[in-house]
C-alpha cells in the first residue's frame, strides 16, 4: 500500500501495552482543556474537535502514529501514468451509524461537499487550490470512485488521511442541515451519545462496527479548563487521562504510584501570527523586533521546562519537506534598532493588543505572559488579552476588511505529515480567512508560486529544495513570532490500558480499555 516517509521520528505513546487479556466494558474519560467547536468534519479546524470527531467519523485513509498511510475505509487505489486520475477502491459491506450504506455515492457525496465553495470548508485547499485541483469526483460503480485532477497532485493521499475528509453519512448531513454539527454521524468504532457545551462529548461503542470492536462501552471527553484542576482530577481519579498537564507538574507526579506522565512528540509548532496588513505590523521592522525581543531559549525551559523545542522553520523536523532555516536569536539592541528605524522610541513605545487562549496549548497564557515582560525590556508594551477558545477562533477568523487583530498566539499541526499542509493553509495568499487559515493576511507573490510548484512536483528531493527555498522568505518577511514546536505532555492512570497519544495531537482510544 501506498505510504510516505517522514522525515522525523513520529512516536507512539501507549499508556502500558496491555500485558493481559483486554477486558470489555466501562467508561474511559479523558480530561481535555478546551471544547469541541464543531462535529461537522469539513468544518473542523482544530485538534481538539478533530479528536473527538475521529472516534465516530472515518476518512479513506489514516496517517498512523508511525507516520504511514494506511487504507481505512479505502482497500487501495492505482494512478494513471499521467498522475492525474486517481481510482479509489472503497471498503464494502460498510454501514454509516444511521444505516445508510457507506458506498461510492457516499463518498463522492463527501468529497463533492468538500469541494463546493458554497460549504466554506477552511480546508478546502486539501482538494483544491488556485493552481492544483480536484476537477471532479465520479462513481465508477458502487465501491469504486475516480478522482481527477487538473495537474499533478504531490501531497493528495496524505490530504485524503485528514479529519476534515471524514465520511458522513448523506442521510443524516440532508436531514440534520446546520443541527447535524452537533450530531455527526460516521462509521467508526464510536457513536455519538450526547454533547453538553462546555462540559462533555459523550460516545458509545458501535457494535456493528466494520473493524475490530472497541472493548469500552462508552468513553467521554471532559472539559476541564483549568491546568490544575485537570490534574487534580487526574490524580483523585474522577478521569482517566489528563492532556496538556503542565511540564512544571512533571517533576513532582514521577513519583506516582496510580498514573504515569508522558512527555510525546508532536507536529505542532506554536506561533504568535501578526496581521500584516494593518498597522503597525505592516512594517515588517517590527515584526522582525519583536521577533528578536523575546527570549524563546528562556521560555522554553523556563515557562516549559526544556518539553519545547526552539523553532527554525515554521514546521516541525518530523515533516516530510521540514529544512533547518534560521532562528532569531535573542538581541535587545538589534530590536532596538529595528524600533529606532520604524520611528518608535522608549518615549514613544510601540504599543499593540495581544490576543491569546487559555488552556489550548501548554500553558499558552504564561507564555503571553512572559512575551508580554519579555518585550517590555525593548520598549514594547503590549495588551493582553485573553478570550475563550470558541470564541477566540472565531474573532481571528474574520476577513481582512473587518479584521483589527494584531497579533494573535495560535499553534499548528501539521496533521498529515507533509510541508504542504504546514505552509500552504497559513503562507499562501489564497488561503485568508475565513476561506482559509492564514489569519496573518500574509501575501507573497514568490512565495504562493513556490508553494504551487511545490503541489504539483512529484520528486521529493525537489519538493524538499521547494519547500526550504519558500521557508527562507517566509522566515525573512516574518509574518510570525516564531516561537517553539510542543510536546504532548499526558497523565494517564494506570487502569487506562491501550490509550495512544498519536504525534497529531489525538488521544485514540479504539483499543483502549479499563483494567479492574
Amino acid at each position: 500500500m501506498a505510504a510516505i516517509a517522514l522525515t522525523g521520528a513520529l512516536v507512539i505513546s501507549a499508556a502500558a501495552a496491555p500485558a493481559v487479556t483486554p477486558t470489555r466494558g466501562g467508561t474511559l474519560i479523558v480530561g481535555s482543556g478546551v471544547d469541541a467547536v464543531t462535529l461537522d468534519a469539513p468544518m473542523i479546524t482544530d485538534s481538539p474537535s478533530a479528536t473527538v470527531a475521529e472516534h465516530m467519523v472515518e476518512s479513506l485513509y489514516r496517517l498512523t502514529p508511525e507516520g504511514r498511510i494506511v487504507p481505512m475505509l479505502a482497500l487501495g487505489h492505482t494512478v494513471s501514468p499521467d498522475g492525474r486520475t486517481w481510482t479509489v477502491r472503497l471498503r464494502t459491506g460498510v454501514r454509516f451509524h444511521d444505516g445508510t450504506p457507506f458506498d461510492a455515492e457516499a463518498a463522492k457525496f463527501n468529497l463533492d461537499r468538500m469541494l463546493d465553495p458554497a460549504t466554506r470548508a477552511a480546508f478546502r485547499f486539501l482538494l483544491c487550490g488556485p493552481a492544483t485541483c480536484v476537477t471532479s469526483v465520479t462513481v465508477v460503480d458502487s465501491s469504486t470512485i475516480r478522482l481527477v485532477t487538473n495537474t499533478t497532485f504531490a501531497p493528495l493521499l496524505a490530504h485524503l488521511t485528514h479529519s476534515s475528509m471524514g465520511m458522513q453519512s448523506p442521510t443524516a448531513v440532508r436531514r440534520l442541515g446546520v443541527d447535524y454539527a452537533r450530531q455527526p454521524v460516521g462509521t467508526g468504532a464510536f457513536k455519538f451519545k450526547e454533547w453538553v457545551r462546555g462540559d462533555r462529548v459523550v460516545m458509545t461503542r458501535n457494535d456493528d462496527y466494520w473493524g475490530e470492536k472497541a472493548f469500552l462501552d462508552e468513553v467521554q471527553f471532559r472539559v476541564i479548563p483549568d491546568d490544575g484542576a485537570r490534574v487534580a482530577a487526574l490524580e483523585a481519579g474522577s478521569i482517566h487521562v489528563a492532556v496538556r498537564v503542565p511540564p512544571r507538574e512533571i517533576e513532582r507526579l514521577k513519583g506516582a504510584r496510580d498514573f504515569t506522565v508522558s512527555v510525546d512528540d508532536s507536529l505542532r509548532t506554536i506561533y504568535v501570527g501578526f496581521n500584516v496588513t494593518r498597522p503597525p505590523f505592516n512594517d515588517g521592522r517590527l515584526r522582525r523586533a519583536l521577533n528578536h525581543a523575546v527570549n524563546k531559549r528562556a521560555i522554553v525551559n523556563g515557562a516549559l521546562y526544556g518539553t519545547a523545542r526552539v523553532s527554525d522553520a515554521p514546521i516541525v523536523p518530523a515533516i516530510e519537506g521540514y529544512s533547518k532555516i534560521m532562528t532569531y536569536e535573542w538581541d535587545l539592541e538589534r530590536a532596538e534598532a529595528l524600533l529606532r528605524e520604524a520611528g518608535y522610541t522608549r518615549a514613544r513605545p510601540l504599543r499593540a493588543v495581544f490576543h491569546h487562549p487559555s488552556g489550548r496549548y501548554i500553558r499558552d497564557a504564561e507564555i503571553a505572559a512572559s512575551i508580554q515582560g519579555l518585550v517590555r525590556r525593548a520598549g514594547i508594551e503590549l495588551e493582553l488579552r485573553t478570550m475563550e477558545w470558541g470564541a477566540y477562533l472565531a474573532l481571528t477568523n474574520r476577513p481582512q476588511p473587518e479584521n483589527d487583530v494584531q497579533m494573535y498566539m495560535l499553534g499548528w499541526g501539521t496533521v498529515t505529515g507533509d510541508a504542504d499542509y504546514g505552509l500552504y493553509a497559513l503562507f499562501h495568499s489564497s488561503q485568508w480567512v475565513p476561506a482559509g487559515s492564514n489569519r496573518s493576511f500574509y501575501k507573497n507573490e514568490r512565495v504562493d508560486a513556490l508553494l504551487d510548484r511545490g503541489r504539483s512536483t512529484m520528486d521529493q528531493a525537489e519538493r524538499n529544495k521547494i519547500y526550504a527555498d519558500a521557508m527562507k522568505v517566509i522566515m525573512d518577511d516574518a509574518p510570525w513570532l516564531f516561537l517553539h514546536s510542543e510536546s504532548q505532555v499526558t497523565g494517564i492512570r494506570h487502569t487506562a490500558q491501550g490509550v495512544v497519544v498519536h504525534p497529531a495531537e489525538r488521544v485514540e482510544l479504539f483499543k483502549a480499555w479499563i483494567r479492574r
